[in-house]
């Protein structure tokens, strides 16, 4: 997969509020079109916005994934800001194994034991077979071990105590559901610490 197709560049809201990862083909237009400018970005405390003219005029570090052109290879930016574009669009975690994984924390809501993705699983606190519904506030994440053993009965009548009362993850702007998947450092400065 060449570098313009790996979704290697953070798209940030005018406020530099990270919004989402992107590929380069998909940058490249709007900075040729002045609606989002590239961030030159040299450490923690030195970081330029640079339109399109100057942008084709850094120079290429080490570092950088660059592209040809019919003026010769630009570097590809790995952060742009969106010109005009200053909402936070926010989401909700989906439900279901990874949803409830995340919420709560990785941990087994009956041990507190971290767990390991394919260690959990999906725990009706009041049982389906007895009606209790599929939603985030009667499910949490256990440790497949433990609900074996809970099987089909309450926690009280399994003598097992919740951590917490499972509620419906609030709203989350899109900051918060960007993995760095490339690890890019440059990504680091705006994305919260995971």
């Amino acid at each position: 997969m060449s570098h313009l197709h790996k979704t290697t560049v953070l798209v940030l809201n005018r406020n530099w509020l990270a919004l989402t990862p992107t590929t380069p083909a998909e940058v490249l237009g709007p900075m040729i079109n002045d609606q989002a400018t590239g961030l030159d970005i040299q450490g923690p405390h030195w970081m330029v916005p640079t339109s399109w003219p100057d942008w084709q005029r850094l120079p290429i570090r080490e570092e950088d994934a660059s592209i040809g052109t019919t003026q010769g290879r630009i570097r590809i930016p790995t952060v742009v800001i969106l010109s005009k574009f200053d909402r936070v669009p926010r989401k909700r975690l989906k439900f279901g194994l990874p949803g409830l994984f995340e919420r709560d924390g990785g941990r087994c809501q009956y041990t507190g034991k971290k767990l390991s993705l394919s260690e959990a699983n999906i725990d009706h606190v009041f049982p389906s077979s007895r009606g209790g519904p599929t939603t985030w506030e009667n499910c949490v994440l256990s440790y497949k071990k433990v609900n074996n053993r809970k099987a089909d009965r309450t926690p009280r009548e399994a003598g097992l105590k919740l951590l917490r009362q499972p509620l419906r993850p609030p709203e989350m702007p899109l900051t918060h559901f960007i993995k760095n998947k490339h690890q890019i450092n440059d990504w680091l400065h705006f994305l919260p610490a995971s």
